[in-house]
């Protein structure tokens, strides 16, 4: 095992290095593997001897797992549905190489076996590599993208039985007869259809019985490569290439339900493995042998058999739509099956050095030359297509489209200008129709982006209720999406980078959307039965789901929607859906949801029952609820739907505006400065008028006007009815107020029962502080009080740490602040270290509720950073550190006091 670790160390480095740069030189990076082979091999660098045993079995491994994906990404049905141009192109794509190719093999000195295996590695068409160019140009929907990848699916299962014969034919006794290869192609015939129907009956409920009582994670995909492996070694038994069972295998896992989980375990494993088999063919190559002119002569006829053999297949086409030469280019890349071929030639003593390397050029060259064709001919053609457009007709009245039982087609020739429309609903139709050559030839005839309009948002609209899969991936693949939604298709990109995601088809699902509109449950089919605009929640689900891994939700949404032609209204209704997504499921899940104080805000958010609806039915369509959250979560929306049925919370507005009328009321006819103590309470923040009673807040505007001077405050203390005093202190706003008033109260030895906190535009500040005195019955010195706030105004504002203090943040459960949690031994002072901590970070402190209970504090804040946004990442991490550290005049930080709040403490023995 002496150097084992170092060779594979070495080996996943290089590949991930080679894989990368090739994705950004936009080479395959099946290319970058094999060069880097050859440079950390004997040819080159030497640090790879290439003679290790370990390497060349991980390689085998590797080879394996290509095959088993293969095979579980493809559905034998897709051949039928090829038709016959794609079979035509497939059967000439494979007899073409194989004879064209052994006769050249033998005139420039191949013989027998290496002839063969020469000429079978010129058959095979790689499909990764002509569909990743095709969908670069977004042009998987033509006719020749759609002949191309049809004929490449049936190469695939085509070649492998040849390579299936030959390896037979070679590796057994008996000499080459025509005896011997129709025996050996029945046997392989025989072996694929035996084991792949075999193995489609009995592998779905196998694997979905292991799945219901599999308790261990990685189980499944255990199992899942033992049946492959088992399958691999039955092919080895009967003499054909181990890749052949696994190709099957993969056929076999691919119809079961737990496909989709096994491919997800799969990823992360292929990741490893399949590299070193591309690397392991680069350390087998000897270099100094590309420099012989045998070598290059034998490359350059293999290379001429492979591109002018392909070319001609595009024949097979003749007599259906399609330009033949683009067919034909797209036939031209060899890529992992030839590779597959050569190892196999390689490892079985059948290609020696000079074929091996020459057959390897081969494949080199046919892979790097299939992209620039492809996309000068691609090019070449939209061009001229777009030219040859036909003038537009009228719009027939039943639409630009005819929709036949099986196909969907033009009705009449559209104008440039319709191209989204005409995209949007032939994609709602696309699940029960197949789209016609004329629909793909317009719409893929032109490029640049697509403009909306009412037509195209109201095709979008209907889209959304009854497209799924299909649909979608007609608009992906002609090029719509990208050029008139393209976050959409960006999402969709970084879908299929993501190597948990292999699924083509789950690619193109937006989950929420689907459970949305189909779902069975009773709540949701009820709630949205009420709604005046179910489609509102439908785009919606549509932008939550496209923006769930995007760092701002919010703007990629709003991007979104201005490319719509939405009025102001439907898109402020849709970007509040997505910017609440979480707030109903997140507040049902906090302690204190459920009470009145919680549900009020909500309501009020909300200020109508559309919307509370719309929010419950995001939220109930969401995964990932026990039953117990589910009741919260009802119960929560029964008590907004029940608030907003009151009178005066009939919407945020008339509630808050009655309040403040009320309050406005109860001011004396002689007070002075009457009508603007009424302009103050008219303009009072929403948050302090639905805290206070409207007596409070008239006493509390009259204390306030005319606004102290900068440095001075008035206090007022009366009697509450339960025996406490009110602390109620007005002045003007100014930098760690909270913090600095919190001080003060701590050094007159009073406990802060609840608080009500606002400040005005103006500058004006008003606090408003419950509190317990030590002697039972002697009111607080208000004069006292306010000396003492004068004379400690410009001292530094310091807080011992509180290193016990966990705190945790919640952005989910309120439209307006982030919900903060301190748990800590309960003292006198905690409050204030806590105010100072806030403001030393930068926020501002909105409500809170303050309670103990064995001597332990639960005290929750409602905060925001200093522009009114809900904290981000480093004030979090600022406010920790405050805590845990204090905060002294040297090192704390600019802060700013709070705009508006409210302290509740439900502490029966306060002791702050």
């Amino acid at each position: 095992m002496n150097g084992v670790f170092l060779d594979i160390l070495i080996v996943l480095v290089a590949a991930k290095l080679a894989a990368e740069l090739a994705e950004r030189l936009k080479f395959p990076p099946v290319v970058g593997e094999i060069i880097a082979g050859i440079v950390i091999g004997p040819s080159a660098l030497g640090f790879i001897s290439g003679r290790g045993d370990v390497l060349r079995t991980l390689g085998e491994i590797g080879v394996i797992l290509l095959l088993l994906e293969v095979g579980m990404q493809m559905d034998l049905r897709e051949l039928r549905a090829v038709g016959r141009a794609s079979l035509s192109v497939a059967t000439l794509g494979m007899i073409l190489p194989f004879g064209l190719g052994y006769i050249v093999a033998g005139w420039v000195g191949l013989h027998g076996d290496a002839a063969l295996f020469t000429s079978v590695a010129l058959t095979a068409t790689s499909v990764g590599i002509t569909a990743r160019v095709f969908g670069d140009l977004r042009a998987l929907a033509t006719v020749e993208a759609r002949t191309v990848l049809g004929a490449a699916v049936a190469d695939d299962v085509i070649g492998l039985v040849i390579l299936a014969v030959v390896v037979r034919l070679v590796t057994r006794s008996g000499g080459f007869s025509v005896g011997n290869v129709l025996a050996t192609i029945g046997l392989a015939l025989g072996f694929l259809i035996i084991t792949t129907a075999v193995g489609a009956v009995l592998t779905p409920p196998l694997f979905a019985l292991i799945d219901r009582f599999a308790r261990s994670s990685g189980t499944l995909f255990a199992l899942g490569l033992a049946f492959t492996l088992a399958i691999a070694e039955l092919a080895s038994l009967a003499k054909l290439a181990p890749i052949v069972g696994a190709f099957v295998a993969g056929l076999s896992l691919g119809r079961s339900s737990s496909a989709p989980r096994i491919q997800r375990e799969l990823t992360p494993v292929g990741h490893l493995f399949i590299p070193v088999f591309f690397l392991q063919i680069g350390i087998d190559t000897d270099v100094a042998q590309f420099a012989k002119g045998k070598v290059l002569i034998l490359a350059a006829a293999l290379i001429g058999v492979a591109i002018v053999s392909k070319l001609a297949a595009g024949l097979g086409a003749i007599g259906s739509p399609g330009n033949k030469l683009l067919i034909g280019l797209g036939m031209i890349p060899r890529g992992e099956v030839g590779l597959i071929v050569a190892g196999i030639g390689l490892r079985e003593g059948i290609l020696e050095g000079n074929a091996y390397a020459a057959v390897l050029l081969m494949v080199l060259v046919t892979t790097l030359v299939t992209p620039p064709f492809l996309v000068w001919q691609t090019g070449r053609l939209t061009r001229r297509r777009a030219s040859l457009l036909p003038a537009p007709d009228e719009r027939p009245a039943t639409g630009w489209l005819s929709v036949e039982p099986k196909r969907v087609e033009l009705a009449a020739n559209p104008p440039t200008e319709a191209t989204l429309e005409v995209a949007l609903d032939a994609a709602a139709v696309i699940e029960r129709a197949e789209p016609g050559p004329t629909l793909i030839g317009y719409l893929t005839a032109t490029s640049g982006p697509l403009l909306w309009n009412r037509a195209a948002t109201q095709a979008i609209t209907d889209l959304l209720q009854h497209g799924g899969v299909r649909a979608w991936r007609f608009l992906e693949t002609t090029g719509v999406l990208e050029r008139s939604l393209p976050e959409l298709a960006d999402t969709l990109r970084r879908r299929r980078n993501d190597p948990a995601l292999l699924d083509p088809i789950g690619l193109l699902r937006w989950p929420l959307l689907e459970r949305v509109r189909r779902s069975e449950e009773t709540r949701i089919a009820k709630e949205l039965a009420t709604l005046d605009h179910p489609d509102r929640v439908a785009f919606a689900a549509l932008l939550i789901d496209a923006t769930a891994d995007d760092l701002q939700p919010l703007r990629t949404a709003s991007a979104l929607l201005q490319r719509l032609d939405l009025d102001a209204t439907e898109a402020s209704a849709i970007a509040g859906l997505v910017d609440d997504r979480n707030l109903l499921r997140a507040a049902a899940m906090r302690p204190d949801g459920l009470e009145e104080e919680s549900v009020v805000r909500i309501a009020t958010h909300f200020e109508t029952r559309e919307r509370a609806r719309a929010n419950a039915v995001l939220a109930f369509a969401q995964n990932g609820f026990e039953p117990w959250a589910v009741s919260r979560l009802e119960e929560l929306h029964s008590l907004v739907l029940a608030c907003l049925d009151r009178p005066d919370l009939r919407g945020s507005q008339s509630m808050v505006g009655q309040r403040k009328l009320d309050a406005i009321a109860l001011l004396p006819r002689d007070l002075p400065m009457r009508s603007h103590v009424a302009e103050r309470i008219s303009t009072a923040p929403r948050g302090y008028v639905l805290a206070e009673e409207p007596a409070d807040i008239a006493r509390q505007a009259a204390l306030i006007n005319p606004v102290p001077q900068k440095g001075r405050f008035r206090v007022l203390v009366n009697a509450d009815r339960s025996g406490l005093w009110r602390v109620e202190i007005a002045g003007r706003d100014q930098i760690g107020l909270l913090a600095l008033t919190t001080g003060v109260l701590e050094r007159a030895r009073l406990d802060v029962l609840d608080a009500s906190l606002a400040t005005w535009g103006d500058g004006a500040a008003l606090q408003a502080f419950r509190v317990g005195t030590e002697a039972v019955g002697l009111a607080p010195d208000a004069d006292a009080i306010s000396g003492l706030l004068t004379s400690v105004l410009h001292d530094a504002l310091i807080a011992a740490p509180v290193p016990d203090a966990v705190v945790s943040f919640d952005d989910g459960a309120s439209p307006w602040h982030t919900l903060t949690e301190v748990r800590a031994t309960d003292r006198r002072g905690l409050l204030h270290a806590l105010a100072v901590s806030f403001a030393a970070a930068g926020a501002d402190v909105h409500a809170a509720r303050i309670t103990t209970a064995d001597e332990m504090a639960l005290d929750r804040f409602d905060l925001t950073d200093r522009d009114g946004r809900k904290l981000d990442d480093a004030t979090k991490a600022a406010i920790r550190e405050a805590l845990a550290h204090g905060v002294t005049a040297r090192g704390r930080r600019p802060w700013r006091t709070n705009r508006v709040g409210t302290i509740r403490n439900l502490r029966e023995n306060p002791a702050k």
